[in-house]
């Protein structure tokens, strides 16, 4: 169902304002001529969009926008008839040429303009980063729906991809020293594992720490997206041991360092959702490391699971459902499971991995830890969205052209990290030689290359469990 058409009377202000503010495509013949749109407009529409309360005024506001400013698909069809008969009539080159690039100008959304003109005004671009994060949270609430919307959603992530590519971006370190504001948006945006109070944070950005961003040459000094990084001298299997709490005093040995482990990478604004800024700034850092510790052999991830845990009881729900009896473990695990806790169908296990009880028996976690890791393993490599790795995180890090090289037992034991993957952590090895090749291979062939421990597993995934 699309969005629901509004009376002419529902808001006679916002339909003057977006009449007045969204620029009518001049024909094609005089489009270098146009004069620009007075930038009182601009400035006139952000202040009447920030007037708005978030929430409904600001999605009707955002569907009238995509529905009534969008393509004039009148100019398209034309343009478009003018192409094939430039085809059909066997027209020189220059004559095709010219007529498709009138089809690709009236392909233009009119609000494109708008955009365009507000990215140019003094805080424009910060206030188009928040006018999406409004649009991306309006269609996953469906507060705002329908093929327009979506449409212009994919027209602004686009030309904020322009204007966030990497010539536009500066890498900027974080340390104690930095001012207070940068600290706490930091300390905020931690999504992966939060922050819990100052001394927590002055340990993130001390000794065999670093903490990078991005800023925008527009946006001066405001963090777009943090990493951190642990200082090692081996691949890391345990996140407690990066962010446990302790005092800051130790001053940092060179010699002590050999691995680069990149453990937390948050997005600070929603609205940049899509824009690829993470695979730049791993590899900005990566080279900013070599720089300044050349001794570096190693870099890997100590990367989230999520979904794991949803992912299995959703599966135990599923099999017990179609076969009566459940096919994730073997015979023998299975009765060591229904012993422990006292029921043969798959209800009390269920219970224990969604509220992480299971964690406080021993003889559970002993007889689980096999089947676990083997489900782990398959999900991360053998669950798939469309040919790719159904897992987010593992997706992002496998595009990069890394290595799925080790799945951590009880790697973050934090109630987080137990709800949300029955505690198992896992590396991403970065081997700077094969990445590009890596790459290439799983976003052509979808291939995912792995280690002989995470083959091994799902090995054994394939012989004791049936999906």
């Amino acid at each position: 169902r699309g969005p629901r058409r509004l009376s002419s009377g529902a808001s006679p202000g916002m339909e003057e304002l977006l009449r007045r503010s969204v620029p009518s495509l001049p024909p094609y013949e005089t489009k270098e001529k146009a004069p620009p749109p007075a930038e009182l407009r601009g400035a006139e529409f952000v202040r009447f969009y920030r007037g708005l309360q978030p929430g409904p005024p600001r999605a009707e506001l955002l569907t009238r926008l995509a529905r009534d400013f969008g393509v004039e698909h009148g100019r398209v069809a034309e343009a478009a008839a003018k192409v094939l008969q430039a085809r059909e009539q066997r027209r020189e080159p220059g004559a095709l040429l010219q007529a498709e690039d009138r089809l690709r100008y009236y392909l233009n959304p009119r609000y494109r303009g708008l955009f365009q003109h507000l990215g140019r005004l003094e805080g424009g671009l910060r206030f188009l980063v928040e006018l999406r994060a409004d649009l991306m949270e309006g269609l996953a609430s469906k507060a705002v729906d329908g093929p327009h919307v979506k449409e212009m959603n994919g027209v602004l992530k686009n030309m904020l991809s322009e204007w966030f590519s990497t010539g536009f971006l500066n890498l900027e370190r974080v340390t104690w020293q930095s001012p207070c504001e940068v600290l706490q948006k930091v300390s905020d945006s931690e999504a992966v594992h939060p922050v819990r109070n100052w001394v927590d944070m002055k340990r993130r950005v001390g000794a065999y720490r670093r903490c990078y961003f991005f800023s925008h040459c527009a946006i001066p000094g405001e963090p777009l997206i943090v990493l951190h990084v642990a200082l090692t001298s081996d691949i890391s299997s345990s996140i407690q041991t990066i962010v446990k709490e302790v005092p800051p005093l130790e001053t940092e040995d060179p010699e002590k360092i050999t691995t680069a482990i990149f453990y937390s990478i948050s997005l600070t604004q929603q609205g940049l959702q899509g824009v690829e800024l993470g695979t730049h700034l791993i590899k900005r850092v990566v080279k900013e490391l070599q720089k300044e510790l050349p001794q570096i052999e190693a870099f890997s991830t100590l990367s989230p699971i999520p979904g794991f845990t949803k992912w299995l009881v959703g599966l135990l729900s599923s099999q017990t459902k179609e076969q009566g009896r459940n096919e994730l473990f073997t015979e023998s695990e299975w009765q060591e499971i229904a012993e422990i806790t006292g029921d043969s169908t798959t209800e009390t296990l269920k219970k224990l991995l969604n509220t992480n009880e299971w964690v406080r028996s021993e003889k559970l976690m002993e007889v689980l830890h096999p089947p676990l890791m083997r489900l782990c393993a398959w999900y991360l490599y053998g669950e798939k969205h469309r040919g790719y790795a159904l897992n987010p995180v593992a997706n992002f890090h496998l595009q990069n052209g890394s290595v799925l090289w080790r799945i951590n037992w009880m790697g973050d034991t934090s109630p987080r990290g137990l709800g949300a993957s029955c505690g198992m952590m896992v590396n991403y090895r970065y081997f700077l030689g094969e990445t590009a090749s890596n790459s290439a291979l799983y976003l052509g062939s979808k291939q995912v290359q792995a280690s002989e421990q995470v083959l091994a597993l799902v090995s054994q995934f394939q012989q004791n469990s049936k999906l």
